[in-house]
């Protein structure tokens, strides 16, 4: 057990750690958006056909908070609202030129990142990093369903 509150201790101190350093930077260079919308923004990009619920789902938030920052990102024009002709009922969300052009600096941003972690990273074996991988991937599906049971 003490080996497991260490784990846990660590990775908590280490996620403050990655927002205390790389959430400035975020800042600077989107000084207009929220983090929230940054990721929302993100995660329209790669899923299919996002819609408030998937939305929701993928950032681990409420569809009103969703319905939220997807107000704003329409106002701002870095997203536009889309139905498929087929489907009236639901409300589909897509990149605008603008939005397109936010993620990729974002995801630019995350290339300096990893370019900037990458003399630690480095240090790993391949058999470091799939037990790593093979943890943390483990530990997120043990989380997802802890998640999945507590909404019911």
């Amino acid at each position: 057990m003490e080996n497991q509150a260490k784990i846990l201790s660590q990775l908590t101190d280490l996620f403050t750690k990655i927002n205390f350093f790389y959430r400035p930077q975020m800042e600077a260079l989107f000084p207009e958006l929220s983090l929230s919308e940054i990721e929302c923004i993100e995660i329209i990009a790669k899923i299919d056909q996002p819609n408030v619920t998937k939305l929701a789902d993928a950032l681990y938030i409420t569809r009103g908070a969703v319905s939220k920052i997807t107000k704003k990102l329409i106002q701002k024009q870095l997203i536009a609202p889309y139905q498929e002709k087929e489907n009236k009922k639901e409300i589909y969300f897509v990149l605008t030129k603008k939005g397109t052009e936010i993620n990729q600096a974002h995801e630019d941003m995350h290339l300096k990142f990893l370019a900037h972690d990458r003399p630690i990273f480095s240090e790993l074996t391949p058999e470091d990093e799939d037990r790593i991988i093979h943890f943390l991937e483990r530990y997120n599906t043990h989380l997802d369903q802890a998640i999945r049971n507590n909404q019911k």
